[in-house]
């Protein structure tokens, strides 16, 4: 099977839809199908190409038996709105420009969050005249609405239009969480075509860990340390100045309590003032790191931290940093709302849910587990436990199962129309 997927971030970016897309694609190939990633020149999240790449109009390259397209887009820092909106826009025109250089395939799909994407990806199967399918990973303009990165409801509200029309027009739709196939059924959309696929983590690269990484306990200073580890993105969704006031209130009290935050993105620069200018000594903020390099400083972790902004859309998603923190058998401090994500950490008895509206019972929850080995030990073991149920092969070969169906559908439907009998 031959299968087209458009997706804004791909390998080597590190973000959680670049991630999900690259290890469900080296499941496919795998399993003998034809894979094509239309994406970008890898600059997220600072908006400049990465070492080894420039932003050229078509560039072809092949790696982990897949074949990956990238196209020239305008780049932008994820920070701000409209250089963000002209970034996804031009990566909307020339995907969807470049789609006429691919033969044709079996399927094509689109992964949000961005639906500038999918509206390519929709175009795309048009002309191609194949089945269309969605990865919905969050409810893009609600998720935009909920940390007031849009002023005004006017083009909100034109997206959630545009959204709606997308579900209705894709042949079928993957959602990663329950959460976000309720809120799309209740706003009418076919459930028979809604398939909720769980997101997962890749076993074989993120494995349960024994010992901290020497080399890098020397050079962050943390022997002796319990470290509470954040590895990700710092984005305004995250509300990661809660997390700096947890370490402010325990600088003094718990010197041995020390935070490392690894990553960066549109707060990143706030971070590092509010870090300055409170003298966290107990705090060090670590620039984002090739995806190879994150194993070790998982490995440095005492505490999983998955953090997000006390809001009710939060309540619909599942980071994908819960089952990288799984992977490495490390207990997880899910601090947000409660939520389909939340909902897996303490169901597996991974870890615990504390609210993210306020830094004081965050600090208190970090001291009371940093107290409990014990408690930490029987998270640690659930946790990688529960990392076996969540693997990416499961999630790919899920997913791989939907399409098959829908395109078997696709050619049973084009034998029938041109069936002898069909003529009469």
């Amino acid at each position: 099977m031959k299968i087209l997927f458009l997706t804004d971030n791909f390998y080597p970016e590190t973000n959680a839809a670049a991630s999900r897309v690259y290890e469900r694609a080296i499941h496919w190939v795998k399993e003998g199908h034809e894979v094509t990633l239309i994406t970008c020149c890898p600059n997220f999240p600072e908006g400049r190409p990465f070492e080894g790449y420039r932003n050229c109009w078509r560039n072809v390259e092949y790696f982990d038996g897949m074949r990956v397209v990238r196209v020239k887009t305008y780049m932008a820092a994820n920070k701000g709105v409209f250089r963000r909106l002209l970034d996804f826009i031009s990566f909307m025109f020339s995907s969807f420009l470049f789609s006429f250089f691919e033969e044709k395939p079996d399927v094509v799909m689109a992964s949000s969050p961005q639906f500038f994407t999918a509206i390519s990806g929709y175009l795309v199967s048009l002309f191609k005249r194949v089945p269309y399918g969605l990865e919905i990973a969050d409810l893009w303009p609600e998720s935009i609405r909920a940390v007031d990165a849009v002023k005004g409801s006017l083009f909100l509200d034109f997206m959630e239009k545009v959204e709606l029309f997308l579900y209705r027009k894709s042949d079928f739709i993957i959602a990663l969480t329950p959460s976000i196939k309720m809120s799309m059924v209740k706003r009418g959309i076919d459930e028979s075509k809604i398939v909720t696929v769980i997101n997962g983590v890749n076993l074989d690269f993120f494995k349960q860990q024994k010992v901290k990484d020497e080399s890098l306990v020397k050079e962050l200073q943390l022997k002796d340390k319990f470290v509470v580890g954040y590895i990700g993105t710092f984005g305004m969704a995250h509300n990661l100045l809660n997390l700096l006031k947890a370490a402010k209130l325990l600088r003094e009290s718990e010197s041995d309590i020390h935070f490392l935050l690894v990553g960066a993105g549109a707060e990143k620069e706030r971070l590092r003032e509010y870090t300055r200018d409170e003298n966290l000594f107990n705090v060090s903020i670590v620039q984002r790191q090739p995806k190879e390099e994150i194993p070790r400083y998982w490995s440095l972790c005492d505490l999983a931290v998955v953090h997000l902004k006390d809001e009710d859309t939060f309540k619909t998603v599942i980071p994908s940093k819960i089952f990288e923190a799984m992977g490495v058998g490390k207990p997880i401090l899910y601090c947000g709302p409660e939520s389909d994500g939340s909902l897996i950490v303490t169901k597996e008895g991974a870890g615990v849910r504390v609210d993210s509206s306020g830094a004081e019972k965050l600090a208190e929850v970090i001291k009371t587990l940093k107290d409990d080995p014990l408690t930490l030990e029987q998270m640690k073991f659930h946790s990688a436990e529960a990392a076996k149920h969540y693997s990416r092969k499961k999630q790919a070969d899920s997913i791989l199962k939907t399409i098959s169906q829908y395109c078997l559908a696709e050619k049973l439907d084009e034998a029938v129309e041109k069936s002898p009998l069909n003529s009469r």
